[in-house]
C-alpha cells in the first residue's frame, strides 16, 4: 500500500480486509487494514484504526479514519461484533444444512 499512513506490522490486528468506500456520488472497494490499539504506558483509551488502501481509490486522498473509545465504549463495540458474528454464523449453518 503506497502511502501508508498507519503503521502495519506483525502486531496489526488486520492487515488485509475487503472494504468500502461510500460517498454521495461513489462507492469504491480496497483492500484495508484494521487495527486495534491502546497507549502502552498509562493506557487510558482504545483506538480503532481504519486505512484503505489508497492506490486502489480515484475519489479519496491517502487517509486514515481514527475512533478513540472509552474502555466501556469498547466492550460495548465487541458484545455488539461478537452478537452480530453468532448471527452470521447460524445464518451460514443453516444454509449449509439445506
Amino acid at each position: 500500500m503506497p502511502n501508508r499512513l498507519l503503521r502495519v506490522n506483525a502486531y496489526t490486528t488486520f492487515d488485509m480486509l475487503d472494504a468500502e468506500a461510500v460517498g454521495h456520488d461513489f462507492t469504491e472497494e480496497a483492500f484495508a487494514v484494521l487495527n486495534v490499539t491502546a497507549p502502552r504506558k498509562n493506557p487510558d483509551h482504545v483506538r480503532l484504526e481504519l486505512e484503505l488502501d489508497n492506490s486502489q481509490l480515484d475519489h479519496l486522498p491517502a487517509h486514515a479514519d481514527k475512533v478513540t473509545l472509552s474502555a466501556s465504549e469498547a466492550r460495548e463495540l465487541s458484545e455488539e461484533l461478537a452478537s452480530y458474528a453468532e448471527r452470521v454464523e447460524k445464518a451460514q449453518q443453516e444454509t449449509d444444512d439445506e
